[in-house]
Order: structure tokens, then sequence, then C-alpha cells
């Protein structure tokens, strides 16, 4: 089996929505508002400074994907690539797709001169968490906190 990593086109928009469904069903049993999920998606393509997705194909078939952002970090003059809604389909899984967009956005991420790469991850996402370390990501010290505003 082939994986390719490629720029995520328009023409992805749907496949990356229903990822991104289906991963917050799996991780959170959260279940995200379809028409809210698609605008946020393609809001990626809107603006090039908010980011960009790599789409994963096995045998020329799309199977997985992940969004990269930005930080500015004033410690480092420089920014930090997050790694964020990872998904790759379950008939896919520990075939080496995560590790194959992981090594891709490591290499874009240098050649960029980013200071670095942070993503987070559930806390009970154990085997996410081995796998994350397996690739020589350390768990940092800091907690994440947040809070929501309503939208109306």
């Amino acid at each position: 089996m082939t994986i390719t990593i490629r720029n995520a086109a328009r023409a992805d928009i749907a496949d990356i929505a229903a990822w991104n469904q289906a991963m917050a069903w799996e991780t959170e049993q959260k279940a995200l508002d379809p028409a809210v999920l698609a605008r946020g998606v393609s809001a990626v393509f809107d603006e090039p400074r908010r980011g960009f997705y790599l789409v994963a194909e096995r045998d020329g078939v799309p199977c997985g994907c992940l969004l990269v952002t930005y930080e500015w970090s004033d410690w480092r003059a420089g920014d930090f690539w997050w790694i964020q809604s990872v998904y790759v389909a379950e008939a896919a899984r520990r075939g080496g797709v995560f590790r194959q967009l992981y090594q891709n956005v490591r290499d874009r991420a240098a050649q960029a001169r980013a200071v670095g790469l942070r993503l987070y991850v559930e806390t009970e996402n154990e085997r996410a968490q081995r796998t994350y370390a397996g690739l020589g990501m350390e768990r940092c010290h800091y907690f994440m906190y947040e809070e929501e505003f309503p939208r109306g």
C-alpha cells in the first residue's frame, strides 16, 4: 500500500468536515453542527493565514487529514506549528498514515524555520499519546484551559 501526502484542496472540504465530525464524536462524543463545521473548514481555504490542511491518500484514496495552524512565540521569535484536527479513517489506522502526515508537517516546518511543533491530545487517549511519543514528541508541562463564548 502506498501512502501519499498532499495539500488539501477545496474539493476535499466535504471529506475533511466528515472526518472532523467523526473525530469529535470518537474522542469527545460531541456532535458538531455540520453547517458550522463546513464554514470552519472552508475558512481555512479562504484565509491561508489561518493555516492549511494536508490529506493522506492510501493507494489514491483519501483516508485522513490534519490541520496546521500557527502560534507566534515571542520567547523564541518564531512560529510554533500546531497540529490539529487529526483524523485517520478506521480502515487505515495502524498503517503508517499518521506517521507520514507527521513527517510531512515536520519537514515543512523545518524548511519554513518554525521553532517547533505542538499538538494537544485527550488525556484519556493513551494510544495517541504513545504514537506521538514514538515520533519523538515530548509531553510538555502545561495544562490547557479554555472558555467558550456563546455564538449568537
